[in-house]
């Protein structure tokens, strides 16, 4: 039997299936992002079922039988970010949450963000994405100050309208709150939000970036590259890694883009990793609490797997799994504390594996370090043993 020679992850960001048992400490106890969806809105995603989704979360209707491996993971670390879930994904385990501002960022650090920029700064504040920019954007349309806000989340954000303050310069902003945030105050991330358009039809871009502190231990994605294994990342993959442990990265706009690109490496990348995070499931529709949104996604996506699953080849191992929740059915828009699926496939997974309940994401990287022959990292238990055929 050959080995396995390929890895293809999909992350989708915020597909959470249900509370973590200490969920409540993070205001997240009724959290249960895909199981409130179904119960809204009868989800059409035949495919996610034949992988084993009907059996972690409440879909409804005929379980078709699994034709690959399902579990569930929770996630080890404190916290609930994307910066933190993935570094999991990939073997990093941290013990201490990153600090979280909600009443916003001390004054010396506006000021000297302000004094570095050139530019005034307003809003500090924690905040909904697109409602401060809808708060905000018309002042900062007249006087060119960046809008500042915080979440949940450990993030100190950034928006701009492109036609204010143009993308390269809002970049630069954001690399000199990278330095007075994450290296300062030890937040996790600086994000860039670009907008565009007028008061009351305000639209963030695809010109986002996130700025991210580097993982403070060795990844899968680290031990690959230093192995000579290609590993390529589509999405904000690579920023959330700071690049390190990337030998390429392709940035997209949507999810459509993203899984385009997914299937565009798969016929030309014929080993290695892919890493593809496909994040409008958070931005556009989980934090903005739109179940419909949220459901319309999750069956593209669905038809997009469809395309996707004959064309993987003998050597292939496909994980689809998230990163962490965003239950859009609750009334917060931040980030939910839950399990994560995980859905194994490929010619070599035996059908109907239930992985059960993996105490930590970092089960996945040890798996993925093992099928590559790289060593075993620091976290997690692999599972390649008890799927392979």
């Amino acid at each position: 039997m050959e080995a396995i020679l390929r890895v293809v992850v999909i992350v989708l960001d915020g597909l959470g299936i249900g509370a973590l048992p200490d969920a409540a400490a993070y205001g997240d106890a009724d959290s249960h992002t895909v199981g409130h969806v179904a119960a809204r809105i009868p989800l059409r995603v035949p495919h996610l079922r034949r992988l084993g989704l009907c059996r972690l979360a409440p879909l409804g209707g005929v379980d078709p039988g699994p034709i690959g491996a399902f579990g569930r993971m929770a996630e080890a670390s404190p916290g609930k970010d994307s910066v933190t879930g993935h570094w999991e994904l990939m073997g990093v385990v941290i013990d201490r949450p990153f600090p979280v501002f909600p009443h916003g960022f001390p004054a010396r650090v506006i000021a000297d963000l302000s004094r570095a920029t050139g530019r005034g700064v307003i809003g500090n504040k924690a905040a909904s994405g697109t409602a401060i920019i809808d708060e905000l954007g018309p002042r900062h349309l007249e006087t060119g100050d960046l809008i500042v806000y915080t979440s949940a989340d450990s993030v100190f954000q950034i928006a701009a309208h492109e036609e204010v303050v143009p993308v390269a310069e809002l970049h630069r902003a954001c690399e000199q709150a990278y330095d007075l945030a994450c290296v300062g105050l030890g937040v996790g991330r600086v994000i860039a939000r670009p907008f565009v358009g007028a008061p009351g039809a305000f639209q963030r871009t695809a010109r986002r970036r996130d700025f991210a502190v580097p993982a403070p231990g060795e990844t899968v994605l680290d031990r690959l590259v230093a192995a000579a294994h290609p590993v390529v990342t589509i999405g904000k993959v690579d920023d959330l890694f700071a690049g390190r442990g990337v030998t390429r990265a392709v940035h997209t706009g949507s999810d459509d883009e993203g899984m385009a690109e997914t299937m565009r490496e798969m016929t030309s990348l014929d080993g290695g990793l892919i890493v593809t995070n496909l994040v409008d499931f958070d931005t556009r529709f989980g934090h903005r609490n739109d179940v419909a949104g949220f459901a319309g996604n999750l069956e593209r996506f669905d038809e997009r797997l469809g395309r996707l699953l004959p064309t993987l080849r003998d050597t292939d191992l496909l994980v689809v799994t998230a990163d962490h929740g965003n239950d859009p059915a609750t009334p917060s828009t931040d980030h939910s504390r839950e399990y994560v699926p995980l859905l194994v496939a490929g010619a070599r997974v035996r059908p109907g594996v239930d992985l059960g309940i993996r105490p930590t994401f970092a089960d996945l990287g040890q798996s993925i370090a093992e099928a590559f022959g790289v060593g075993l990292l620091a976290h997690g238990t692999s599972f390649l043993r008890e799927i392979m055929s």
